[in-house]
């Protein structure tokens, strides 16, 4: 055979195999990865494409805006303006509205993603969806930097522009956020495992799924140096006043839209695939209909390996009776299957994002109870991005790749395990500092209350906190931003993405339950409570989905043989 029709069959076999990426070809210095490759050769990732970093900086600009306006804002709703011997502040509305008003906010910006996904599947696709929740975002912050002027906040206009404000920011935040996280990874175009030689002569074998979770690492770690902002608008707040404080995020917003604009002839885009959400939901419904008919019926049907198949596999056009009335094909039904399957481990993070959410309020209404010295109270948040600034680099480069060399891998379930376990820890620690604030004098149980000052306790006590959050991250919050991507179907990445984003929404259902004890002097109560329901849910998350690290490297050394075997055939 001669190698031209060689070419032509291995090419013709890419696109069989992933016919949405048939440029998936070899480049110089490297082969096809096979079975003994796999179970032999050093795994590594590959180079990040330059398409990915001009979306990375797009995420750092609008992580950036929106930490710096939502660093201030516990002190700007919590206390009153320009108030002699006391906290900055505008609005005067006390710990419990400040606590309520920031989980509605956050609630909000969560549950807006669903709307921003359904956009770009259905209409205008993620790169057009983004651009356009840029405006809306950017309005926003304009509505809240004006009302933050000293005549707009005496004639008392802060508190309806900051609810306007929050309304705005979090409908450009969910636009957002649903479909940046699946673009960065859409950038690499690589899908089957190969090897490539080194400079040393040594052969690698270079994995896609190793490369989206370095990708997910450093696309994380551009949020968190974003998230810095908040040092300089709390100093802001401090210092000058809060419109500054919200004006500083606003011109970087405009920076933000012209960095992603400019990458725009760099970037793979996925065009939009029409309305999943109507489609799945008719799927689902086709499927329960036809199974319990067929187990009325007794005609229900066994798979290879003799266990009945399941309920959604009914919905396939092969296995209805009638499949006139359905638009979809066999292989809708296996992704929505898998879609299903992988939003299952979702469940147990609101708990996961109740104890983060506890950094940008309670955590930080604690450290304005203690001595923070000569700097703002809010600005202890910041060590939490601090530290997943250090800590992300240490574990993309020495800590993961050092597991692997030791024929350890930390799959998806252990390292979000590690995570909320680590987060139950961290809030366990937030009780006994509480505990340390309420049983130090002058003021014990009832600091910074009315012309109360701090107790005498000092703020770096919190330190230990915001790491273990830090690290929690890390392997919880990483890990869910790479499960969502690398598990969904191709074409479910936006919503099944803006499905795991909801969950941060449902911490913050969670939060207002959990108002009436976010006050003195039952804070101690609040972190011990979250903390042992952390706890409980890192078990119970364990037992029902520790085989999933199995089962799914198991599909990719099924994949990978498959892609063997039609190689040499």
């Amino acid at each position: 055979m001669s190698s031209a029709s060689i070419k032509q069959g291995v090419n013709t076999y890419a696109e069989a195999l992933h016919p949405e990426h048939a440029g998936d070809v070899l480049q110089e210095g490297e082969r096809w990865a096979t079975e003994e490759d796999m179970s032999t050769l050093r795994r590594v990732a590959d180079k990040i494409p330059t398409a990915a970093y001009f979306v990375v900086l797009t995420e750092f600009c609008e992580r950036f805006t929106y930490y710096g306006i939502t660093g201030p804002f516990q002190n700007y709703i919590s206390n009153g303006y320009q108030v002699p011997n006391s906290r900055p502040g505008a609005i005067g509305g006390g710990q419990q509205m400040a606590t309520g008003l920031s989980n509605f906010f956050q609630f909000f910006c969560y549950l807006c993603p669903i709307l921003g996904a359904i956009i770009a599947d259905q209409w205008l696709g993620k790169y057009k969806t983004i651009l356009l929740f840029s405006l809306v975002y950017i309005l926003g912050n304009l509505v809240l930097t004006l009302t933050a002027l000293p005549v707009s906040i005496r004639a008392g206009g802060a508190l309806p522009g900051m609810v306007i404000a929050m309304i705005t920011i979090g409908l450009g935040t969910g636009g957002i956020k649903a479909n940046v996280s699946p673009m960065v990874a859409e950038q690499y175009s690589r899908f089957r495992p190969f090897v490539r030689r080194l400079k040393s002569g040594k052969e690698v074998l270079v994995d896609r799924e190793l490369t989206i979770q370095s990708i997910f690492n450093w696309f994380y770690w551009a949020i968190n140096v974003g998230g810095l902002s908040a040092i300089a608008t709390t100093e802001l707040e401090a210092n000058v006043d809060f419109w500054a404080a919200y004006l500083l995020p606003t011109l970087m917003f405009v920076f933000c839209i012209i960095v992603f604009w400019l990458g725009r002839n760099k970037y793979i885009v996925s065009k939009p695939t029409g309305s999943i959400v109507i489609k799945a939901y008719r799927t689902g419904r086709a499927g329960l209909r036809n199974y319990r008919l067929a187990k009325k019926e007794n005609r229900l049907v066994m798979n290879e390996s003799g266990k009945k198949v399941s309920w959604i596999d009914y919905a396939k056009p092969s296995l209805a009776v009638d499949s006139s009335f359905m638009d979809w094909d066999d292989r809708f039904v296996d992704e929505l299957r898998t879609a299903i399957r992988s939003c299952k481990i979702f469940l147990c993070y609101p708990i996961f994002w109740l104890c983060y959410g506890q950094i940008s309020n309670n955590l930080i209404s604690q450290s304005g109870q203690m001595n923070t010295g000569s700097v703002p109270n809010d600005i202890m948040q910041n060590i939490d991005p601090l530290c997943i600034i250090i800590l992300i680099p240490v574990f993309d480069l020495l800590i993961y790749p050092g597991f692997r060399r030791c024929g350890l891998e930390l799959r998806p379930v252990t390292r979000i395990t590690i995570g909320f376990l680590v987060a139950a820890l961290a809030m366990a620690y937030a009780a006994i500092i509480q505990h340390l604030v309420y049983t130090t004098g002058p003021y014990y149980t009832h600091p910074a209350e009315g012309e109360n000052g701090f107790n005498h306790i000092s703020a770096g006590l919190q330190v230990p906190a915001y790491i273990l959050i830090a690290i929690a991250e890390i392997f919880a919050s990483v890990t869910g931003l790479e499960y969502a991507y690398k598990q969904a179907p191709e074409s479910m990445k936006s919503i099944v993405m803006s499905i795991f984003l909801f969950t941060n929404a449902g911490g913050s259902i969670l939060a207002f339950c959990f108002n009436s004890i976010a006050v003195n002097p039952h804070l101690v109560e609040n972190f011990a409570i979250v903390s042992g329901l952390m706890g409980a849910f890192t078990v119970l998350f364990f037992v029902c989905f520790r085989h999933y690290d199995q089962r799914d490297a198991d599909e990719i050394m099924d994949k990978t043989m498959f892609e063997k075997q039609a190689d040499e055939y």
